[in-house]
């Protein structure tokens, strides 16, 4: 009888001191590590949703820079192409912005020209050299 009731006490002893283990300090994220790999996951991106990612023109990246993103701050980065649509014809330059969580790319959409107009760009020759796998002879 002494067994049970002992074992009975154990498990929720264990259960809690378990659970004082997985506390939230383990689970969050710093959502403003500096992106280290940033063109790569750029590049990386734009390989899977652009008609033709091949042969872009006149590609310039930002460095990424802390940004005020409606309430928070977060790392951002400006690209400038012009890349070709599906029957291979330029479609002209456009900026997206890339937006950056816990030091790797979150999102790439097109940016408003507030968000990009003082980007400070610089060459991006990687986008106009690289050749995707899938899309290059």
């Amino acid at each position: 009888m002494r067994r049970n009731a002992a074992s009975l006490w154990l498990v929720p002893a264990l259960a809690m001191a378990l659970a004082g283990c997985g506390g939230k300090a383990t689970d969050e994220v710093e959502p403003n590590i500096p992106p280290k790999d940033f063109k790569q996951e750029v590049l990386s991106t734009l390989s899977k949703t652009l008609d033709d990612p091949t042969n872009a023109r006149d590609a310039y990246i930002s460095d990424p820079v802390l940004t005020q993103v409606g309430s928070n701050q977060r790392y951002t980065a400006c690209v400038r192409f012009n890349a070709r649509d599906l029957s291979k014809s330029y479609i002209g330059s456009k900026d997206r912005i890339a937006y950056f969580y816990g030091g790797h790319l979150n999102q790439l959409i097109e940016a408003a020209k507030e968000q990009c107009g003082n980007a400070a760009y610089k060459p991006f020759p990687e986008l106009e050299k690289y050749c995707f796998a899938a899309k290059c002879g």
